[in-house]
């Protein structure tokens, strides 16, 4: 019989897991592969998260129009990424949405009703079109003052697929890596089985069974009224069941998840046409 090895920490506002299932490694071996794991995870909120004035992100928030920086390699991933999605699913994910939360929600997290005139103090430090970057020296280029840029749809799936190469780095084959259920990632197959089962949470029971690719939900069950639409500048409407999206890496389902909450069935669906490796579920 196979013992499971589970192992769990706090970061990045949530609980990332890591279950091991693997014959031939042993506890020591299991534990010193989930410490590994978790350390990285906490290299990269330091350097993701906007709250920590020690990250690339607060650091980056501080430049004025006009100015450039290098960034650090996790940094510069991430907002790559962030580029990529946002071109591909027509300016439906963006992490510059930050002064519109501001907006649309009091401090304990409550609906507010905007006062005239309110978006249009923020729109100029708003939008993908608001940043560029350049692959010379890994640099950023921003055009307005003070952008908030936050990495909440992206970075716990970064952080997910380097534990991915960390796992691999300590030769385990066998297991499954998880961001507070939000996103999650198989590894491999546990003894007797296809691939990792992961429960959907939807009106009809059904699994997924996961093997070297990842899954992402978003919705609003946890934190209420909290997705920008970006082409509206206004909350996505709520809606009642999750979304899912199964994609090859943890970062890509990660966003993609918060963009298929912004795009309409039709424009998630030749999305899904236009990249076969990725599926949409709970449409």
């Amino acid at each position: 019989m196979t013992t499971i090895h589970r192992f769990c920490h706090q970061a990045m506002a949530t609980e990332f897991e890591v279950v091991i299932a693997q014959p031939d490694i042993t506890p020591g071996r299991a534990r010193q592969a989930a410490a590994a794991v978790f350390n990285e995870v906490d290299r990269l909120e330091q350097e993701l998260s906007r709250f920590r004035p020690t990250s690339e992100m607060w650091r980056i928030s501080l430049l004025r129009k006009g100015e450039s920086t290098g960034l650090d390699f996790a940094a510069w991933d991430c907002l790559s990424l962030a580029k990529a999605v946002h071109a591909e699913t027509a300016g439906a994910f963006d992490v510059t949405m930050g002064p519109l939360m501001k907006l649309w929600r009091n401090p304990d997290g409550s609906p507010r009703v905007l006062m005239d005139g309110e978006i249009e103090q923020v729109r100029g430090r708003i939008g993908m079109d608001k940043f560029s970057l350049d692959p010379e020296g890994l640099r950023i280029v921003v055009y307005a003052d003070e952008i908030i840029f936050d990495l909440g749809a992206v970075g716990k799936g970064y952080a997910l697929d380097q534990a991915v190469r960390i796992l691999e780095e300590e030769e385990v084959t066998c297991a499954l890596v998880n961001a507070g259920e939000s996103t999650i990632v198989g590894i491999g197959s546990p003894p007797d089985e296809e691939g990792w089962p992961v429960e959907l949470h939807l009106e009809e029971f059904r699994m997924v069974n996961l093997k070297g690719d990842s899954l992402s939900c978003s919705g609003f069950a946890v934190q209420g009224n909290h997705i920008m639409n970006p082409r509206t500048l206004s909350p996505v409407a709520m809606k009642g069941e999750r979304s899912y999206v199964l994609a090859p890496t943890a970062a890509m389902s990660d966003a993609l998840s918060t963009a298929f909450m912004v795009m309409s069935d039709e424009e998630v669906k030749d999305f899904c046409q236009r990249h076969p490796q990725v599926s949409a579920i709970g449409r």
